[in-house]
């Protein structure tokens, strides 16, 4: 099965061969793959062991590593084909919402409204577990809306910031 996905502004092709192995953009990777919970995951890959944090949200899934969060839209090719028949597809265009990917103390903000943000930008650090997780800008564009301070506790699924 063939996927298209646009992780914080990039495209990749991804395809899942009948023996379980993967392309990525047409090369071969090896991973290891592994649930431990709810929303935890391990994935070893090139001698590297990753644990991850995936949950979907309204469309997106969203994956924390070691710290970082990365925004992704997933589509199987038939979706994609049928989405591009009738004008959509995957985009990044839009208004786009960074939300707290968990409960935590937000340390720093590190953007302000009016600004211009790069795809992959830090705009703000939030504490949670007494682990900093620097959250990014998903695309270029700019700032409509910062939405909290630092010092303040936020929930999970808190918009943080809303970049246009």
């Amino acid at each position: 099965m063939k996927y298209v996905t646009m992780v914080n502004g990039k495209q990749f092709e991804i395809e899942i061969e009948r023996d379980g192995s993967i392309l990525v953009n047409g090369e071969r990777r090896q991973v290891d793959f592994l649930a431990l919970g709810p929303s935890q995951y391990s994935l070893l890959t090139n001698m590297l062991s990753h644990n991850l944090v995936i949950e979907e949200r309204e469309g997106e899934v969203q994956v924390l590593v070691r710290g970082r969060l990365f925004t992704s839209k997933v589509m199987d090719e038939r979706t994609l084909l049928m989405a591009q028949r009738t004008g959509g597809g995957i985009t990044d265009t839009g208004e786009a919402s960074i939300k707290s990917p968990m409960p935590g103390l937000v340390v720093a903000v590190s953007i302000e409204v009016g600004q211009e943000v790069k795809a992959g930008q830090t705009v703000l650090i939030l504490e949670s577990m007494k682990m900093q997780n620097e959250l990014k800008a998903p695309r270029d564009g700019v700032v409509q809306a910062v939405h909290v301070a630092a010092g303040q506790s936020v929930e999970q699924n808190k918009i943080l910031v809303t970049i246009g």
